[in-house]
């Protein structure tokens, strides 16, 4: 039986800084867990100005998590403590597992579109999984399959399963879909969920219903303090629209316009976390070891 989800929240993404000064819109973070949980964190960088992401972001550490990157305009070259080095272009991905630990570098270079657009995406690992060894998935544009669907909807499928086809990004501890979405004008995009999976919508472009009631609801801003803006049903770019877990099919409705937006869900990992800056882990203590590490040179296994 088809059971829709119901919207637990919606959040408005906020302007900040980050890495060498490279400006982008942060739609969630530390201030949201667990509520996101497997999610950590995801950033909309997106400019036509060079200046506001030249700086890109200069070598640092990783441990304990996945970053996911994903570029829709632009060049970004990496290199990391391994020796691993690479581009990522217009539509292509990586995902970053970093494990026990890594440190990279991720350089913006001047787009050739004259625009910089693209997400990154940090999802948790679990306590038995944090001190895996680092890989990566680097995915080109080509290979990240795309299904039209009857209802109106195409999808860009970079991990999870739709119609029997499945994305690239494969064997992923935290069973995660991951999918760019477009919706024609006056279309709808279904789907059927795992149950207890978190889900959650980031609107992209353009704007549209993700609920079949239309419940009008307030929206939430970072500042000083939490503030509750009522708002109507309709929702636009820069928002992240959080599923409840119970349910088990999201529907998400363009207007006369069409709507694009990233669609994610995930396994949630029910585990302590310990955050600091680019470290993840399950304890303080934990924590403790991996800054000690990075400064005495052990970081890297």
């Amino acid at each position: 039986m088809k059971k829709p989800r119901q919207i637990k929240t919606i959040f408005k993404s906020d302007p900040t800084i980050e890495g060498g000064g490279v400006h982008l819109k942060r739609a969630f973070g530390y201030g949201h867990i667990p509520r996101l949980d497997p999610f950590l964190m995801l950033d909309d960088f997106h400019t036509s100005n060079p200046s506001e992401y030249m700086a890109g972001f200069p070598w640092h550490p990783h441990r304990g998590i996945e970053t996911i990157t994903y570029v829709l305009e632009g060049i970004v070259e990496h290199g990391d403590s391994m020796g691993n080095q690479g581009v990522i272009g217009a539509g292509d991905v990586q995902w970053m597992t970093a494990g026990s630990g890594i440190i990279h570098q991720e350089m913006p270079k001047i787009s050739p579109t004259g625009t910089m657009w693209g997400f990154q995406l940090w999802a948790n690992l679990p306590a038995s999984q944090k001190m895996m060894p680092p890989r990566y998935r680097d995915v080109k544009a080509s290979d990240i399959p795309e299904v039209h669907l009857d209802s109106g909807a195409k999808v860009k499928i970079v991990s999870g399963e739709l119609n029997g086809i499945r994305g690239p990004v494969q064997d992923i501890v935290i069973d995660p879909e991951f999918f760019d979405i477009s919706i024609s004008a006056a279309s709808s995009f279904i789907h059927e969920v795992k149950p207890g999976h978190t889900a959650f919508a980031y609107v992209i472009d353009g704007e549209g219903y993700f609920d079949e009631q239309r419940k009008n609801l307030s929206y939430e801003v970072a500042g000083a303090g939490w503030s509750y803006i009522p708002a109507n049903c309709l929702w636009g770019a820069e928002t992240v629209v959080l599923y409840e877990r119970e349910g088990n099919q999201v529907v998400v409705t363009a207007t006369e316009n069409p709507v694009r937006l990233l669609f994610l869900t995930g396994k949630p990992l029910g585990e302590p976390i310990a955050w600091r800056g680019p470290i993840v882990m399950n304890t303080q203590e934990e924590l403790r070891v991996a800054f000690e590490e990075f400064q005495n040179g052990t970081f890297i296994k």
